[in-house]
C-alpha cells in the first residue's frame, strides 16, 4: 500500500467511527431529524429483536420518538468496533462494515424524584452497513442484535 492508501483507510476510519458514534449520540439525545440524516435514502434499521420493528429510517424514527419518551436518560456505549471495507462497483472502499457491541443504560421516567439509576439495561450487538455517499459515509442498515436486559426490580408490595 502507498502512503497516500493508507491515509486515505485510516481517514475512511476515523469517518466510519464518528458516524457510528453520531448515531448513538442521535438516539441518546432524542434528535430524530439528525438519525434520520445519518442514513441513505433507502436506509433501513431492524431493532425486532429488542422487541422494536424494523423498516425505513424515518418509520423507525418516528417509532423511536415514541417509545423512548418511557427512557428520559439512555447512554448507548458502543465498543468493540470491528470494521471491514468492501467493494462497490469495482472501487475497493465505497462500502463499509461495522459490528460493535453496545451496553445501554436507562432509566424510566420517574416524576416521583426516585433515583437517579439505570433501571433498565441490556446488551448486544449492532452490525452497521454502510455506504460513501457524495455528502460521506451514510448508514444503509443498522440491525440490533439484543443479547441480554436486565430489568427493574419489582417495587414494595403494598
Amino acid at each position: 500500500m502507498t502512503q497516500r492508501v493508507e491515509l486515505a483507510t485510516v481517514m475512511d476510519r476515523l469517518a466510519v467511527d464518528g458516524l457510528v458514534t453520531e448515531y448513538a449520540v442521535a438516539v441518546d439525545d432524542g434528535d430524530w431529524q439528525t438519525y434520520r440524516g445519518l442514513f441513505t435514502p433507502d436506509g433501513r434499521a431492524d431493532y425486532r429483536s429488542a422487541g422494536g420493528i424494523e423498516g425505513d429510517a424515518g418509520k423507525v424514527a418516528a417509532w423511536l420518538a415514541e417509545s423512548m419518551r418511557l427512557f428520559p436518560m439512555r447512554q448507548h456505549l458502543i465498543v468493540n468496533r470491528r470494521v471491514r471495507f468492501g467493494v462497490l462497483e469495482q472501487d475497493t472502499g465505497d462500502t463499509a462494515q461495522v459490528q460493535a457491541d453496545y451496553v445501554n443504560p436507562m432509566r424510566l421516567d420517574r416524576s416521583d424524584g426516585g433515583s437517579a439509576a439505570p433501571d433498565f439495561v441490556c446488551g448486544g450487538r449492532y452490525s452497521f452497513e454502510l455506504t460513501r455517499t457524495d455528502d460521506g459515509w451514510r448508514l444503509r442498515e443498522v440491525v440490533v442484535q439484543e443479547k441480554w436486559r436486565r430489568l427493574p426490580e419489582p417495587g414494595p408490595t403494598r
